[in-house]
């Protein structure tokens, strides 16, 4: 599915409303002047308030599952608004916020 192409800027949220920052940004290519992101590298998660019953369980990384189908950096896959990840060590979904919007990809 198209979706605009997610960079270092991008703002990305686990369920709880933890902030996600990538990990390892691709810093070869650049929309809107910042690195890409793609799926390789995993975001670390900052600030999750995950604690179910009183036991602390925050989100610490999202690994990402879907990228998009066409458009590659350094041979991986870049993530797009519609990528999904997964929220270790929960399995929570996070929430694509906000995203540059001037490249867009499949």
């Amino acid at each position: 599915m198209p979706g605009f192409v997610l960079h270092v800027g991008a703002t990305i949220l686990c369920a709880h409303g933890g902030q996600a920052q990538p990990t390892a940004p691709n810093p070869r290519v650049l929309v809107s002047g910042q690195p890409v992101v793609t799926v390789v590298a995993p975001h670390a998660v900052v600030g999750c308030p995950f604690a179910p019953g009183g036991v602390p369980t925050p989100c610490v990384t999202a690994q990402w599952i879907v990228g998009a189908t066409r458009i590659f950096a350094g041979g991986a896959p870049v993530l797009l608004q519609d990528s999904q990840a997964t929220c270790i060590p929960n399995g929570t979904p996070v929430n694509i916020i906000m995203t540059q919007v001037r490249v867009r990809g499949t």
